[in-house]
């Protein structure tokens, strides 16, 4: 049984499938990486060539993030079968190893227990436009040092028991929380002005051809023209988050443990998800890691 597989699904995002593909393909080998190309996309097809493409439809319908994680779940378990552990998530969700730990992803995941769930710490890279004017050429982390604690990121994503995950993959059928120390989930949305603002567009133009409601649609509010606001409004307000000293998260990660509990009758699990209001400067460690 091999090691690591990592799975995603994507539909024009090239910016972040770049980074997705150099991320992946060379911890595990594009061998080892499943994308489900929504609308098989010719641009995807030839950016992922020699990863396993799956092609479907990209008519627009109703209930797209339903039936989208009914599908990636459906996967991950067929996976699991094959691979220790299976990554999965959204294109610009990457999860890392600190560098501190000395150790690759795929390594760290071979010396990683069976039948579990891992959650790593979510963080949210931010572009601060007021001091970051370097544009993104190859590697995120370096020309982008902000990060801000994500814990809606923190997502259950490295996958080595059966275990159903909810719509957006927030939360997990599985009663126990492993954070390792050395991972993180970083969340590349608002890594840069430009790519943001091309997204968005993108994505407004997917809720327009479904039509109805955010009910209705069953994707994220965010993908929604009038939940959209202002781009560089946006991306302003990061200066005011209050900058943290060192770059110590362990803090979060008890908290987390702290609130960890049923959520509900619907038999996943969930921790408190607070809006800390802060930001942290990335050590320089982690230059070039994605």
């Amino acid at each position: 049984m091999q090691t690591a597989a990592a799975v995603t699904m994507v539909r024009d995002d090239a910016f972040f499938l770049k980074a997705w593909l150099r991320h992946y393909g060379d911890a595990f080998g594009r061998e080892n990486c499943y994308i489900i190309n929504h609308g098989r996309g010719a641009e995807v097809a030839k950016l992922a060539e020699g990863c396993n493409i799956i092609g479907i439809p990209g008519d627009p319908h109703k209930n797209f993030d339903i039936k989208r994680w009914k599908l990636l779940n459906n996967l991950v378990g067929g996976l699991r079968k094959y691979f220790r552990h299976v990554i999965v998530g959204d294109v610009d969700e990457l999860v890392v190893v600190d560098p501190e730990a000395d150790t690759g992803l795929l390594d760290f995941l071979a010396q990683t227990p069976d039948n579990r769930i891992l959650t790593p710490l979510g963080l949210e890279v931010i572009h601060r436009i007021d001091i970051e004017d370097q544009p993104i050429d190859g590697a995120i982390l370096g020309p982008r040092r902000h990060v801000r604690p994500a814990p809606h990121y923190s997502k259950p994503c490295i996958i080595s028991a059966p275990a159903k995950l909810s719509r957006g993959g927030h939360f997990a059928q599985y009663p126990k929380l492993y954070t390792p120390d050395a991972l993180y989930l970083m969340h590349l949305k608002f890594c840069d002005f430009d790519q943001y603002a091309l997204a968005m567009d993108r994505r407004n133009v997917v809720t327009a051809e479904v039509g109805g409601t955010v009910k209705d649609a069953s994707i994220g509010r965010h993908w929604f023209a009038e939940a959209r606001g202002e781009d560089r409004a946006t991306f302003e307000q990061f200066v005011d988050l209050r900058m943290e000293e060192g770059f110590d998260l362990r803090w979060i990660r008890k908290r987390m443990h702290r609130s960890f509990k049923p959520r509900g009758e619907t038999g996943f699990y969930e921790f408190n998800r607070p809006n800390f209001g802060t930001q942290y400067l990335l050590p320089e460690r982690f230059n070039g890691v994605i």
